[in-house]
């Protein structure tokens, strides 16, 4: 399981998150057995004023052994600015959409590969891995449909970049089982399976199906997030990613030993949700929280 909830999660929200509320999150996180925990981005912060502290966040943390705090970076200025916080790990992002590339980072797909090519030279020199984000794999809200045959295509150019895992989200969250197991069927024509992840919203409710599908394919890493938090500023419609409480409750159920604590993790949820002041979007956190208030009545 790789958390996003306090980058892709909490990029979205309209309130100021203080640095010392992500920093607690994280450690929750950590806390729950999770060990991958994004932590932040360092992108313009006129663009995403929600990641602007996250060299704050990184000097905050209480580093755990075994657990990796991945930043996002854009460009070559991002990638200085992650250095000089002592990040191990870094992720760059493309998508599979030309329309969706240009309303999100004001550039075309071939530009986005051009703008991470010294990020690659700068992690190679440092031995930071990188891994890889795949936007719109199963859909573009300007474009509709995206064809398999371009997600394996960008995928493929991100691993030969030096991308040791390429993440493939649906970012807007229209996809289904059939189209999902298509997708990862056609990129890993040309990645291999082991190098593969998934990273699902819950737009139409089948995040979880999708999951599944990609699973019984032999995908082993899934991204999540905490309380189902976060969306997509430049997609619009789009809701929150998978909420990592159901996907682990899904895991569980499956026998599949993730190393993570469902009570630990529903807990971090309702903290960040009570910051936020709502309740978390996972069923899972909303029947567990019943079942407590059944058992104190």
């Amino acid at each position: 399981m790789v958390e996003v909830g306090a980058r892709d999660g909490l990029q979205n929200e309209a309130q100021v998150v203080p640095t010392a509320v992500k920093v607690s999150l994280i450690d929750r996180l950590a806390s729950a057995g999770l060990t991958t925990i994004e932590a932040g981005a360092f992108v313009h912060p006129k663009r995403v004023p929600q990641m602007a502290d996250t060299a704050e966040v990184l000097a905050g943390l209480a580093r755990r052994p075994g657990v990796r705090y991945p930043v996002l970076v854009p460009n070559e200025t991002g990638m200085a600015r992650a250095l000089a916080a002592g990040v191990e790990e870094v992720a760059v992002f493309a998508a599979a959409s030309e329309s969706f590339s240009k309303n999100n980072i004001n550039c075309s797909i071939e530009e986005s590969f051009a703008r991470f090519a010294p990020v690659m030279a700068a992690a190679a020199s440092n031995a930071v891995p990188v891994r890889g984000y795949v936007s719109c794999t199963l859909g573009c809200p300007y474009e509709g449909a995206i064809a398999p045959g371009r997600v394996a295509e960008v995928s493929e150019r991100l691993a030969d970049n030096g991308c040791y895992e390429i993440s493939l989200g649906d970012t807007i969250g229209v996809g289904t089982p059939r189209k999902a197991r298509a997708m990862v069927e056609a990129v890993a024509a040309r990645v291999p399976l082991a190098q593969l992840a998934v990273h699902f919203h819950d737009t139409y409710g089948q995040a979880l199906a999708n999951i599944h599908a990609c699973l019984e394919l032999g995908i082993a890493t899934v991204d999540s997030s905490v309380a189902g938090l976060g969306g997509c500023p430049y997609a619009p419609g789009a809701t929150g990613n998978v909420a990592s409480e159901d996907v682990l409750y899904l895991l569980d159920g499956l026998g599949i030993e993730t190393g993570v604590d469902l009570a630990k993790l529903a807990a971090a949820g309702r903290f960040i949700s009570e910051h936020l002041r709502r309740q978390p979007a996972s069923k899972v956190a909303l029947a567990m929280a019943a079942n407590r208030g059944s058992d104190s009545a």
